[in-house]
């Protein structure tokens, strides 16, 4: 991975940093580690088909726009119509077995009791279905520390589509240009700059730093203790 202070210089547009409202975190690679938790279950869906099954690592870049997205990705060309089966199988074994290798980020709690302290508002956005994203940040931090918990709703486009990190904003009482949005994906940037918010990619995530610098970041950090910094500047 690059390192991050060879994009010391990705701040796109001079900024009042103390004008900054609120934040809006993405999930998997950003606040919690899923990964392994998310390929295992994958995997044990497709050993249930007498299909291929995955290294962890490579998920990494099968991960970010959802779960069906992830499953067709994990599936051979010729696969495709077993996507609905094995997804199925796969949100099974995932609700019983979501929390067995999964933990926060080092720095993570300590971040987020940093925003609370300094008055910040804070929500999750996060393409897993509702149910999963608010289980797992129930479990992993106080509910105090969030705002607002939101996963893939019916109805509702997923990111990169602007419209959810939008309607958090309209709940926040916040302009979009005052909102701070944290990711680790191109999905993140993606939506970050459609929602016209301050787009920062977590280096410590699931994809490189070159993917966010690609799809529009407009800096980097690389470790969550960096955020309060950037926003106190």
């Amino acid at each position: 991975m690059p390192k991050t202070n060879e994009f010391s210089n990705l701040v796109a547009f001079e900024v009042n940093m103390k004008n900054f409202q609120a934040i809006i975190f993405d999930l998997d690679g950003t606040l919690i580690d899923t990964l392994r938790d998310i390929a295992l279950s994958v995997n044990q869906a497709l050993e249930k088909f007498n299909l291929p099954i995955h290294p962890v690592d490579s998920y990494r870049l099968k991960v970010g726009n959802g779960a069906w997205m992830t499953i067709s990705r994990s599936l051979g060309d010729d696969k495709q119509h077993l996507i609905d089966k094995v997804l199925e199988l796969q949100r099974n074994y995932y609700d019983e077995h979501c929390f067995d290798h999964t933990r926060p980020y080092p720095g993570i709690p300590e971040m987020l009791r940093d925003l609370k302290k300094n008055h910040f508002r804070s929500a999750v956005l996060s393409n897993k279905p509702d149910h999963f994203t608010k289980r797992l940040v129930n479990h992993f931090f106080a509910a105090h520390l969030f705002d607002f918990i939101r996963g893939q709703l019916p109805d509702v486009p997923l990111k990169p589509d602007p419209a959810a990190a939008l309607a958090i904003a309209d709940q926040f009482g916040a302009a979009p240009e005052r909102i701070v949005y944290l990711g680790d994906t191109a999905v993140d940037m993606l939506t970050a700059r459609a929602a016209g918010m301050f787009a920062i990619g977590a280096a410590w995530g699931f994809r490189d730093c070159s993917e966010l610098v690609n799809n529009g970041c407009q800096t980097i950090i690389d470790h969550p203790s960096r955020l309060i910094q950037f926003l106190k500047k």
